[in-house]
């Protein structure tokens, strides 16, 4: 690929708008513009509420955040503020909203498209340059390929909130982090088993730091006994959390945002896994996926992180749970032990204190 013409010092846009892991999975993206153009001026679009995931990061100049609920005067607002404002705008989705935004702002502009579509040609002539988005590779490296597009080596590094500090509330002696309460029901794993993590966690002479927003009190209230843990939820801001998980011994976590955080930390992160494809969608470990999740396994391990599934025949499903519907349950997590979780933990540890 040509590479693009840009100036020294080029403005940049980047268009991400979904939910906090996908906005977490562009860092690579733009630390690959950074580090192809280190007096670029880099900033990022986002939904507001999600902006926490890039606090701190040290690639972006500005974060501009559009409510999730459309309302027709925000939208022409933020078309005139960002029109042709940027030399370079990239929009990290196939969807309308996220290509507009990018023609709009960008003298230049750049995107992901759908393959064998009306919508995708009609973007592809919209677009400066367009590749169409590649489903069955990880989200990451399917970002990345606007690189490509750029004529930019890819840096497949995700940064994670930084500028924070382990909280004075975190336990004193080695810790592991809990975090139990993914967004989605269907991500769950069931109560029993987080109990008896907890207790073996213990039995480990490990403290144990539970995280989660406060929005997940309730939920947290009936998994754990507050005597034998640090209840943190709802009391970090994203770069302390970021900063509590690096320090951790170990992190234990669902298919959610903060465990594709713990691994970026480089802390030794297990991820309890259920109808999501990691294949597409597994933790990134820091250093980079040197060789790809497999669909279904017991333990995996790739760099600092040990994925744990339940692999049942129908595994991945990629559906939401086995009712298809957000607050339904996932049978795979279900009859997911704690005595495998316990021993993908050991082995975590083990190569820890090896090292």
């Amino acid at each position: 690929m040509t590479p693009l013409r840009l100036p020294q010092n080029p403005r940049v846009l980047v268009v991400a708008l979904r939910r906090l892991g996908d906005v977490l999975l562009t860092t690579p993206l733009i630390r690959s513009v950074k580090g192809a153009f280190p007096q670029a001026s880099i900033d990022a679009l986002v939904f507001a509420g999600t902006e926490g995931i890039l606090a701190g990061n040290p690639d972006l100049a500005e974060i501009i955040t559009l409510p999730q609920r459309r309302r027709a005067g925000d939208a022409l607002a933020l078309m005139v503020r960002l029109f042709k404002r940027y030399d370079l705008a990239l929009s990290t989705q196939t969807g309308d909203r996220p290509t507009l935004l990018a023609v709009i702002a960008g003298r230049q502009s750049l995107g992901l498209t759908e393959a064998k579509s009306a919508a995708g040609a009609i973007k592809h002539l919209v677009l400066s340059r367009s590749v169409v988005s590649e489903r069955s590779q990880h989200r990451v490296l399917d970002i990345l390929r606007l690189a490509n597009l750029i004529g930019i080596p890819a840096q497949a590094e995700i940064v994670p909130p930084a500028g924070g500090a382990s909280p004075a509330l975190a336990p004193a002696q080695p810790y592991a982090v809990i975090h139990a309460a993914p967004m989605f029901t269907y991500k769950r794993w069931s109560a029993a088993g987080w109990r008896q993590l907890a207790a073996a966690l213990r039995e480990r002479g490990l403290g144990i730091a539970v995280t989660g927003a406060a929005s997940d009190r309730a939920y947290l209230d009936e998994l754990f006994d507050e005597n034998a843990v640090v209840r943190l939820d709802g009391k970090l801001t994203w770069p302390d959390l970021s900063a509590l998980i690096a320090g951790a011994a170990i992190y234990v976590g669902p298919d959610t945002a903060i465990t594709h955080l713990a691994a970026a930390t480089g802390a030794p992160t297990v991820a309890l896994y259920g109808p999501t494809d990691p294949r597409l969608w597994g933790p990134w470990p820091r250093g980079g996926l040197e060789r790809p999740w497999n669909a279904a396994g017991t333990i995996q391990r790739r760099g600092n992180v040990w994925l744990v599934q339940n692999p049942l025949p129908c595994l991945p499903c990629q559906l939401e749970g086995c009712e298809r519907r957000l607050d339904s349950h996932s049978q795979c997590l279900d009859e997911l032990t704690a005595a495998q979780v316990v021993t993908a933990v050991d082995q975590a540890l083990a190569v820890c204190q090896a090292a």
